[in-house]
């Protein structure tokens, strides 16, 4: 959806985004490489909004009000977390930020607590536990910092939440639960997940087509966690995790139902549905299932024979970060798509949910050079490079789950993001955060030396002209765990 908006959006020769520049503030970095980093994060208490800037030197944190007003600022060596990541943040009960660095060659994560009101810092080292295998994913949710790893020699995700100084630990034991493919092969779930990784899908943004065809994904909400496994090709197992107690929760819903054997199936969870897909070179099969109930809400047959009618785009196909070109019919589209991993997105926006059907693959690319004979004992070294392709098109779902012609409507907030930063090349380490209804670009302006925060909002409207707020500055241990 981002590539084809981009697209459309190119072609106008006059374009004015829905956006408003909240804030800038002048800020030194002193070289931008893979050290530096910039996030965002927003206190879900008092929706005070923090960020950090950090280069190879020092790390800069801006605390703003929620009418991004600057309150607080604090400039601090990064001696204690050199040669590590920036992974995320916490907000702690005292409203002072924490921030969690990664080493990266070992399971070892320096906390540093910065405290704004004496510009101070505490050093904390913890170091995830060796029975722990690998990281899973990292998150941040209502003030506090997630990490879910695998347990070795186990069938067992764990949970450690960081807060307050303190660490919890959940335990998620799927060694009770069955995993079993379409021809009736068993399976670990530890194999599951090492042969398919879990993907995290981002619930504020639009997930991209080359992350929803994973095989396996995982959905963050409120104290829950949804996984979603799609390696049967008639079932979606997914199991509902909740973080206060532990407890797993386990569903199947079936796929729509093909007389033709399908090559590939998969979901796509949003707002508490489940939206399935599945392909072949004769059909294309679309299903939406109720979360609770598991009962089908909507269903959709689409032969090669059929005009696709509820699309809101041409058929596209795209190689690589080529431009998209046309696929003319329905036949060509599903021949297409049947030699990908398919899948379908989902955003929720307001009331409308977009949606992007399609399949994409990557691949590896091996030349030969043979020398000047071509004789395989001249044979001097193989050359590989990755290539891609996808098959797509896009559509809009009202309240009502019905198809919606959306030619006449304005790009989304996200949409407007992603073109500006197409067209603006001195805006680096890019950060995107979701208040409310609308989102928040924080980037650092390498032009001009300054750390920049602009709103975005749905729609084509007059862009601010006036003056950006001006503000001026206003101006080893070890942590205990808890076990479940």
């Amino acid at each position: 959806m981002k590539k084809l908006l981009l697209f459309f959006l190119l072609a106008s020769p006059s374009v004015l985004l829905s956006q408003t520049i909240l804030n800038s503030f002048p800020l030194d970095l002193k070289r931008i490489d893979e050290n530096s980093q910039i996030l965002s994060a927003e206190d879900v208490k008092n929706h005070d909004v923090y960020v950090f800037a950090s280069d190879s030197k020092n790390i800069n944190i801006l605390k703003y009000s929620k009418s991004f007003f600057l309150k607080n600022q604090f400039t601090d060596s990064i001696k204690d977390a050199e040669d590590r990541s920036l992974l995320g943040s916490s907000i702690s009960d005292d409203g002072n930020p924490t921030l969690y660095w990664s080493s990266r060659k070992s399971q070892n994560i320096k906390i540093i607590k910065y405290y704004l009101d004496n510009n101070t810092s505490r050093a904390l080292n913890f170091n995830i536990p060796e029975n722990n295998e690998y990281i899973i994913t990292t998150f941040q949710k209502n003030n506090n910092f997630y990490i879910l790893g695998k347990e070795k020699n186990s069938q067992h995700l764990l949970l450690y939440e960081l807060k307050n100084g303190k660490c919890e630990i959940k335990m998620f034991d799927f060694s009770a639960f069955r995993f079993q493919n379409e021809r009736g092969q068993n399976l670990t779930f530890s194999s599951l997940i090492r042969y398919f990784p879990i993907q995290k899908m981002e619930s504020d943004d639009f997930n991209p087509l080359d992350k929803a065809v994973s095989i396996n994904k995982l959905y963050v909400l409120e104290d829950r966690i949804i996984l979603t496994f799609d390696y049967n090709q008639k079932t979606t197992q997914v199991f509902d995790l909740n973080m206060g107690t532990a407890d797993i929760t386990e569903k199947n819903f079936n796929q729509p139902d093909s007389k033709i054997l399908s090559k590939s199936s998969n979901s796509f969870y949003s707002e508490n549905k489940l939206f399935q897909i599945t392909a072949n070179k004769q059909e294309l099969l679309f299903a939406i299932k109720d979360f609770d109930s598991e009962k089908t809400i909507k269903s959709i047959s689409v032969s090669k024979k059929d005009t696709i009618r509820f699309k809101n785009s041409p058929l596209f196909a795209q190689t690589n970060d080529n431009k998209p070109r046309e696929i003319k019919t329905t036949n060509k589209f599903l021949s297409q798509l049947s030699d990908l991993s398919v899948g379908i997105s989902v955003f929720k926006n307001n009331k409308n949910s977009y949606i992007t059907f399609g399949g994409y693959l990557e691949y590896i690319v091996s030349d030969f050079n043979y020398g000047q004979n071509n004789s395989f004992e001249n044979f001097e070294r193989q050359v590989q490079y990755r290539q891609s392709k996808m098959v797509y098109f896009d559509s809009m779902l009202n309240a009502d789950l019905d198809f919606v012609p959306t030619e006449k409507s304005a790009p989304l907030a996200i949409d407007n993001i992603f073109y500006y930063l197409s067209m603006n090349k001195n805006a680096a380490l890019k950060n995107i955060i979701k208040l409310k209804d609308y989102y928040i670009l924080s980037y650092y302006d390498t032009a001009l030396k300054q750390y920049t925060i602009r709103k975005f909002t749905d729609g084509f409207i007059r862009e601010d002209s006036g003056n950006p707020i001006s503000n001026k500055a206003i101006f080893s241990n070890s942590l205990p765990i808890k076990k479940p």
